[in-house]
């Protein structure tokens, strides 16, 4: 009788493996070789799941939407509506080590984007994500309807880039600038 593969549960088993290497190494070291070894698995047999380097990181993307939606929906929203504001909106910055690391997934598939429909498919929707997360937030600090505002656009456009510069040049943008940055513009938004 032939064996029934649970193709979720591989699904699951490399997800695991993969964030390991990325937490451990980097993204730069999620290779499908690398995360093979990692999950004990030959590289052809990973191939049957991710025939692409973009599929793999397609995928370590709609892990790393499904993390930051978890934390947001499940974070702390006692307080000002300025300091939960806030405090959601730093779930989107590299401010920890995770959040770090799903920032480089995200950077590595926007430069796929450029070239690749189907990692400009998953950053479109990573990015309206991100949007309606902003339009929460605006809305939350100006009791007003946010979709479409220039406030929006103003901040999305912050939180990019701020989540870069922190990746690029840690040294310019510690946690504690983007924070500091992010505050203070939340402030103008709060005043107004």
């Amino acid at each position: 009788m032939p064996k029934i593969v649970d193709h979720d549960a591989r699904r699951a088993e490399l997800a695991q493996a993969m964030w390991r290497v990325v937490y451990r190494d980097g993204v730069g070291a999620a290779t499908v070789r690398s995360i093979a070894a990692e999950a004990g698995w030959s590289p052809s047999a990973l191939r049957h799941y991710f025939a692409t380097q973009t599929e793999l990181l397609v995928f370590a993307m709609e892990h790393v939407q499904a993390e930051a939606a978890e934390r947001i929906t499940t974070g702390d929203r006692t307080g000002s509506p300025r300091e939960v504001a806030q405090r959601i909106l730093e779930q989107l910055l590299p401010l920890d080590r995770q959040r770090a690391r799903e920032a480089e997934v995200w950077l590595l598939l926007a430069g796929r984007a450029q070239t690749d429909p189907a990692a400009r498919a998953r950053m479109a929707d990573a990015d309206d994500g991100i949007r309606r997360v902003v339009e929460f937030a605006v809305a939350l600090l100006t009791g007003e309807p946010a979709a479409g505002t220039e406030a929006v656009a103003r901040l999305h456009a912050l939180l990019d880039g701020l989540a870069l510069h922190a990746l690029l040049y840690p040294e310019r943008m510690p946690p504690a600038r983007a924070r500091e940055l992010l505050g203070a513009h939340l402030d103008t938004l709060a005043a107004s």
